[in-house]
């Protein structure tokens, strides 16, 4: 089974450069996106053989998640289950016969970390939503979750460890989260490799590489042993994000 991740930064923008065609050329099984920034009725988009699932979020042009898939699911959830939290489009759930799948969206602590506290309180909602799931099947959950984890996951470490995103606070939580029983897949089958899922619009940072690896797939480690391959596809565009890639074997 193929999965594909991508914080499309405005899928309505996205579709005006090559998204179709990327979108065929992934040939997954599951496409998750992030950051749609879309309400329900404001685009036509559909693809022969996918069912889609979409979390808007109740401010206009703001966040949003969305999972195209080719197998039905079991059943769909939107959001975590808690109000306070599920107001932003930030995570579908799809459940299938053998896993969860969760495609979530982090919030962004923001420029001096003004958002932090929020943040905090989601990654302990998050995580108890994705342990709670865990119980029943084991769980995929892909996204752009907004934390380099380790100092490895971004070029400049030193120079950002108050930013948000790097914050000791978010990477502690991170931390957490694979503790309470995920694997990172990239940095499982790549412990040393360093590349980027994320670059600044400013400075040229893509084109300098001067990046952040801040879009995941985690996986229960029950899955661990099923992980064929993870991929950064840094060679597509249309974001600044570029999509991540999971194979799994099947059953």
């Amino acid at each position: 089974m193929k999965f594909i991740s991508w914080n499309v930064n405005g899928l309505r923008a996205v579709c005006g450069k090559g998204f179709t065609e990327i979108f065929n050329n992934f040939n997954a099984d599951f496409v998750c996106l992030q950051e749609t920034k879309l309400q329900a009725g404001q685009i036509e988009l559909n693809f022969p053989g996918y069912e889609s699932y979409w979390d808007y979020a109740q401010k206009k042009g703001y966040s949003g998640t969305v999972i195209f898939t080719r197998i039905k699911p079991i059943a769909v959830k939107y959001g975590i289950g808690k109000e306070e939290h599920d107001q932003e489009g930030r995570a579908v759930t799809l459940e299938m016969e053998g896993f969860y799948l969760v495609c979530v969206y982090t919030p962004n602590s923001q420029d001096e970390l003004k958002r932090l506290p929020y943040r905090m309180e989601w990654e302990d909602a998050f995580r108890q939503y994705l342990n709670e799931l865990a119980t029943r099947k084991p769980v995929i959950v892909c996204g752009d979750m907004n934390v380099a984890h380790e100092e490895i996951d971004l070029k400049n470490p030193a120079t950002n460890h108050f930013n948000a995103g790097f914050s000791d606070e978010e990477r502690g939580k991170m931390s957490e989260l694979l503790a309470s029983g995920f694997t990172d897949t990239w940095r499982y089958q790549h412990p040393e490799e360093q590349k980027y899922s994320w670059w600044s619009y400013r400075m040229r940072a893509r084109e300098r590489n001067v990046g952040w690896r801040i879009d995941y797939f985690l996986v229960s480690n029950s899955l661990r042993d099923r992980i064929v391959s993870t991929n950064i596809l840094n060679d597509v565009f249309g974001s600044d994000h570029c999509p991540v890639e999971l194979v799994l074997a099947d059953n």
